[in-house]
């Protein structure tokens, strides 16, 4: 079983994994020559992105309920096929880091959480947070998480 934290870009195409960093590489450098505001603007963006799971859990439990729905109201137990077939694809994503609509979303650009935060630590990098702990010798682990928290 692969890695939580790399399964998703495992199971993508290269292609694609470089499209979604060359995408994140171009907007570093946009906003790395912008203002402290424009990077204040861009990081509140990246809170608000949703990630490759969000998409994929809120895309599964639309068609899971749709799908118990339309039995209930049909009264035709033939939709429930629907549901059946979306939980296998969520349990195949779980277990492998792969399931259909996967490739889907990151040919749309949907990036995983782990991509999402390389793009916010290197804005936050760029702002000058971090410049504090490079040049101290000692330093008290406590504000170094605080300064990295997402």
């Amino acid at each position: 079983m692969p890695s939580t934290a790399y399964r998703v870009p495992e199971n993508t195409s290269e292609q694609l994994n470089l499209q979604i960093r060359e995408t994140m590489v171009e907007n570093v450098a946009h906003y790395g020559s912008l203002s402290s505001e424009d990077i204040e603007q861009r990081l509140a963006e990246l809170d608000q992105e949703w990630d490759i799971e969000r998409t994929l859990e809120a895309n599964a439990s639309t068609l899971i309920l749709l799908g118990v729905s339309m039995a209930a109201y049909s009264r035709n137990k033939n939709w429930l096929f629907l549901p059946g077939v979306v939980s296998a694809f969520l349990l195949q994503h779980a277990l492998q880091g792969w399931c259909p609509p996967m490739p889907v979303f990151r040919r749309m650009g949907v990036r995983t959480q782990r991509e999402i935060d390389e793009e916010r630590f290197a804005l936050k990098l760029l702002r000058g947070d971090f410049d504090q702990f490079v040049a101290e010798e000692s330093y008290d682990p406590n504000e170094v998480l605080q300064a990295v928290q997402v």
